[in-house]
């Protein structure tokens, strides 16, 4: 569990130490990893980020745009994320992952309703911007946390590829 959080923290510290950096002309701005690390809220994002691998990838150049779930959207999945942090499922933890960044910099302003961007996963999500902007099912509840490395948009749901899980 303590894992768990250590990945939600960073990714949650990557949206919004991000943005405060970006904002600072990229002199000591951090980076996705470390802004999530940094937030409150992430601790299960993070963990789940250092089980998959995918530190040094989300701290590189980029850009990326992730959707970060909560911890509260991860304990709305129960006990899937403890299954998910086994060794024997890191294939399943690094395409829900990964399910959640799209390549390049997309600010909330970019996005275009009814679109389908491709993840880095290889799925498409879908953008609604009907009743505030929504990623499939989850509701974006913070958006355009910039970081050294891209932009991080906080979302109340887990998206979880078809077949995955």
């Amino acid at each position: 569990m303590k894992l768990i959080k250590t990945i939600a923290a960073a990714f949650i510290a990557i949206g919004i130490a991000g943005g405060s950096a970006m904002a600072a002309s990229h002199s000591g701005a951090k980076d996705i990893v470390d802004t999530a690390v940094e937030a409150d809220g992430f601790d299960t994002l993070v963990a789940a980020v250092q089980a998959a691998g995918l530190v040094e990838t989300l701290k590189g150049e980029g850009p990326f745009t992730v959707f970060a779930p909560t911890d509260e959207a991860f304990a709305a999945l129960g006990t899937t994320v403890e299954d998910l942090l086994k060794p024997e499922n890191k294939d399943k933890l690094v395409a829900v992952l990964t399910y959640h960044v799209v390549a390049g910099k997309v600010m909330s302003t970019d996005l275009v309703d009814d679109s389908t961007p491709a993840t880095v996963q290889g799925s498409t999500v879908t953008i609604d911007l009907d009743n505030g902007a929504m990623v499939n099912d989850a509701k974006v509840v913070t958006a355009d946390i910039e970081t050294s490395n891209g932009v991080i948009h906080v979302i109340d749901k887990v998206l979880v590829p078809e077949g995955v899980l």
